[in-house]
């Protein structure tokens, strides 16, 4: 578990948390708890994904996927594991009323799941190997699978931090937006990826091309911070991650 979870990478899911909350606390540490949740849950579906019986991937963050280290079995237990602590860490919150987790823990166990989740993503996205899809199609594979945690994470954070529902609207609309450009951004950086091309995986550049995949992700990009737009200088942290999200495909 700890040899996956401090493996790296950009920790985006507990930033945009923070980022979150952050519109309406200067100090985030309250929230830091459910971000470390969010990240343990992400990192359980990173462990499920790179099983042999799924992507298949002897790496992961530049060193060998929990699998090749520690064995298939011992993986899928630490996924699983990861994913039992995620909602032991909210349900152990003090930080914030109980009515408030308990709502966060449904928030977080809807966006991993099988209506509109990151599981029915990942069905759809076994479901379309090997075959042509529309537009819509591919956009509501990424929303499920990437997406959906993603909007979840900005949108917790939020709420935690006392966001209204119409504020909560504009910042889910904003991590609709960040969530798809992402996934597009990462299919252009796995765009070099010969067992992504041979079991023809749905990405972005396969249905459109690289140029017109990196137009798209600045696009999404700039309607992100569009959308946030009227929370003025208490939105800084979420405009800049959208725009380091830009600077990926530049």
């Amino acid at each position: 578990m700890r040899y996956s979870v401090f493996a790296g990478g950009k920790r985006l899911r507990p930033a945009l948390c923070a980022a979150g909350y952050s519109v309406y606390h200067e100090d985030y540490t309250a929230v830091l708890p459910i971000a470390s949740a969010i990240e343990m849950a992400h990192t359980y579906s990173l462990i499920h994904d790179d099983l042999p019986s799924m992507d298949d991937d002897d790496f992961r963050r530049g060193i060998p996927s929990c699998h090749r280290e520690f064995g298939e079995a011992m993986a899928i237990l630490a996924g699983d594991a990861l994913l039992t602590l995620a909602f032991e860490t909210v349900a152990a919150c003090r930080n914030f009323p109980p009515d408030k987790l308990a709502r966060a823990a449904a928030e977080l166990a809807h966006a991993l799941g099988t209506q509109g989740g990151m599981i029915a993503g990942q069905v759809l996205d076994l479901q379309a190997e090997g075959r042509s899809l529309e537009p819509q199609t591919l956009e509501a594979i990424h929303g499920a699978k990437t997406g959906a945690l993603l909007t979840a994470s900005v949108s917790l954070g939020a709420y935690l931090g006392g966001a209204g529902q119409e504020e909560l609207e504009m910042i889910r609309a904003y991590g609709r937006k960040v969530g798809l450009a992402f996934q597009i951004v990462d299919d252009l950086l796995d765009e070099s990826d010969s067992k992504d091309r041979e079991r023809r995986k749905a990405t972005y550049p396969g249905l459109f091309g690289v140029e017109r995949s990196r137009r798209l992700a600045r696009e999404l990009s700039e309607q992100a911070r569009d959308a946030v737009q009227p929370l003025g200088k208490q939105g800084r942290l979420l405009m800049e991650i959208s725009a380091f999200l830009e600077t990926r495909v530049r």
